[in-house]
């Protein structure tokens, strides 16, 4: 298994530091990955501004600096704003996820991430389920044409679980249709992570890795002098510090099969802060966690 930093992690959201694109890579480069994972969005690869000379220059740059472009994770929500129906959203998302087809295959990448849809007011869940079916299906399709498959990630909450997953991937019922497995969601269900490793691996082409610890939180009953229990609060922590079993995970997703990248991703407050010593600090531990593994 090789590694990718994704570089949504040196964007500037929720509080770190933000870097371009190209520092970004140059950071990867230097703190010891094989490649990036590309954040197609702006700040850093939104396909309004990748021109042909564009792609052209990052690709040349990855490949100056060893790298490859392994997976090029795409953001939809095939569920979204359905008290609209008249606005063809799912169209929209279905010619962008092309878009990011073709911008994978300018820069030598095979893998486009996606994400289903959320539960929606009005929407039913079976309903949701065949509007993401269809979408993944179409998407798969126009993504054939430039040889890249579209890699599920387990987000949102369609087909979450990931029993649903592997329910859902035999619907979409094509070959360039796989999963993005990541152990994160799967473990915050409770579910066994070797399990669910064993069961998903000959669909994964990819996994994304972030620890975290669980913060509990609670709030006053002043009636009854108490606390009441709340949804815990996640805070991401570097790999190894967490709950999160990645050593059993990763170990059942190679035996199952699974030699693809392992990305990693900095992708929420994170101990320690938003600090590019912290940043690097916490990726750097990423890499040799991986290599302790290997």
């Amino acid at each position: 298994m090789k590694t990718c930093l994704h570089t949504v992690s040196y964007a500037g959201f929720w509080g770190q530091v933000a870097l371009t694109l190209e520092e970004t890579i140059d950071r990867a480069a230097a703190l010891g990955f094989d490649g990036i994972m590309l954040m197609a969005k702006r700040p850093h690869a939104s396909v309004l501004d990748m021109t042909p000379a564009r792609r052209a220059e990052l690709r040349a740059r990855l490949e100056d600096r060893g790298l490859t472009c392994a997976c090029v994770a795409g953001y939809t929500n095939f569920t979204a704003d359905p008290a609209h129906p008249d606005i063809p959203l799912r169209e929209m998302q279905i010619a962008h996820v092309t878009e990011l087809a073709r911008l994978a295959a300018d820069l030598g990448c095979r893998v486009v991430r996606v994400f289903t849809g959320f539960e929606a007011p009005g929407l039913p869940y079976t309903k949701a389920w065949d509007l993401c079916v269809a979408a993944l299906a179409e998407c798969a399709d126009r993504a054939a044409e430039f040889g890249v498959t579209i890699g599920l990630q387990n987000h949102h909450d369609i087909a979450a679980g990931y029993r649903a997953m592997k329910e859902f991937l035999d619907q979409v019922g094509r070959p360039n249709c796989k999963a993005c497995f990541d152990a994160w969601s799967t473990a915050l269900h409770g579910d066994d992570l070797v399990e669910a490793a064993r069961v998903l691996a000959p669909y994964t082409v990819h996994t994304t890795v972030a620890d975290y610890v669980k913060i509990p939180r609670y709030t006053y009953d002043l009636e009854h002098n108490n606390y009441v229990p709340q949804t815990p609060f996640v805070l991401a922590v570097p790999v190894g510090e967490g709950f999160i079993d990645y050593c059993g995970f990763l170990g059942a997703l190679r035996e199952g099969g699974f030699d693809g990248y392992v990305g990693y991703e900095m992708c929420s407050p994170l101990r320690g802060g938003g600090s590019l010593e912290n940043l690097d600090r916490c990726a750097r531990g990423f890499v040799e966690f991986m290599k302790a593994l290997a």
